[in-house]
């Protein structure tokens, strides 16, 4: 059976202000191309169709556009909620839908009731397992801890018990929308982590003949069967060294695993620049970044004048501007931006308090406390986008 991968569409996101809709419009065009012309015979979507909860009134149009694509075209969609998605709103209508193959998988309680599909071979069994948040549904799924491992294991576990009591021979496939450990970040994903701990160790999977993976907006492959397809678009300038694809699955008849990477259309690259103002200008290697969104970072001692106006008469597609003054001696001149990178809000909390302080960080119980508003704030999130 082949499959075709992708995740992370984030219908209705901007890129630093430029809408995307018409590239995400393309990509969905080339979603549909490629069903037919590679023969594709189901598409798995693992979450983040959309940007936001309550996405834009235009999203929601282009979405619509390519379920009916992909219902005419008489190949089966098999589709979760991500943490973007607002799973109550995606899931609207979801029985009805079923019935015109686009099978929408929103809701934790059904994580172990498969789309069965098949193919020459015998039965396939893909399972949908839609973002879960640990605080969410730890009671359903009876946890005693809310934490990412401990739900999605919980979730596996009730995988693996209804695939055993599928006929002999029967394959597996799972979509999950996590930060799998061994998966490489970029800056436009959205912290998923809760209590400090938000990876999942790829052998949670065990026993499934191919995950499909949403989250992480680079394609990688944490193991030969456990996947991330990745945006089919650039989302930040941290993906400008991205090749943006989806995945090709080939499942043999007993779980062999055969993949490609499908290239997706690229709307414009990206270019990050360094470098004193005077020099990005003149510099004749940079004339293949000239019609490129470009992120240009100043080193130049002192600000010049009007630096915006200046880059965008040579890169009209200039996005962002950074100022980090090539400096010398100790790391106390660095900008506030610059020792934050890297760091959580656990731990921009944890130096705040140890800055007010003159130095003395929280003890452990104050540790516990600031953890637990984070979560709480995750929570409160949590249950109005459910209430609504």
């Amino acid at each position: 059976m082949r499959f075709l991968h992708t995740s992370d569409w984030h219908l209705g996101r901007s890129f630093h202000r430029v809408s995307m809709l018409d590239a995400q419009a393309a990509f969905l065009d080339h979603l549909v191309a490629t069903v037919r012309e590679r023969d594709v015979d189901a598409v798995l979507v693992a979450g983040d169709v959309y940007d936001r909860a309550v996405p834009p009134l235009a999203a929601v149009e282009l979405f619509d556009k390519a379920l009916h694509r992909l219902a005419a075209a008489g190949v089966p969609t098999v589709m979760i909620s991500g943490n973007h998605d607002s799973a109550r709103r995606l899931g609207v209508g979801a029985g009805l839908i079923d019935r015109a193959g686009i099978h929408l998988r929103t809701d934790p309680a059904t994580c172990d009731t498969p789309v069965l599909l098949s193919d020459p071979h015998g039965a396939v069994a893909c399972y949908g397992l839609p973002y879960l948040e640990p605080a969410l549904v730890k009671d359903e799924f009876k946890t005693d801890k809310a934490r990412h491992e401990a739900v999605v294991g919980a979730a596996m576990e009730r995988v693996r018990a209804d695939l055993a009591t599928r006929g002999a021979g029967t394959r597996s496939v799972v979509l999950a929308h996590a930060f799998v450990a061994g998966g490489e970040e970029s800056d436009s994903e959205r912290d998923i982590t809760v209590g400090g701990v938000s990876a999942v160790p790829a052998g949670v999977f065990h026993g499934v003949d191919y995950v499909a993976l949403g989250h992480l907006h680079g394609c990688q492959t944490i193991t030969d069967r456990v996947r991330y397809s990745g945006s089919p678009l650039a989302y930040s300038f941290s993906e400008a060294r991205h090749r943006k694809t989806m995945w090709l699955i080939d499942l043999g008849a007993r779980g062999e695993i055969e993949a490609e990477r499908i290239e997706c259309p690229v709307p414009r690259p990206l270019a990050r620049l360094r470098g004193a103002l005077e020099e990005l200008l003149d510099d004749p290697e940079l004339a293949l970044h000239e019609q490129s969104f470009v992120e240009a970072t100043l080193t130049d001692q002192v600000r010049p004048a009007e630096p915006m106006a200046r880059l965008a008469e040579r890169f009209p597609h200039t996005l962002s501007l950074v100022f980090e003054p090539e400096r010398t001696g100790d790391d106390a001149v660095a900008s506030y931006a610059q020792r934050l990178k890297g760091r959580d809000d656990h731990q921009i909390a944890e130096d705040f308090v140890a800055h007010v302080r003159g130095g003395s960080g929280p003890d452990d119980l104050e540790r516990t406390v600031l953890r637990g508003a984070f979560d709480d704030v995750r929570v409160d999130e949590g249950v109005r986008e459910v209430a609504g």
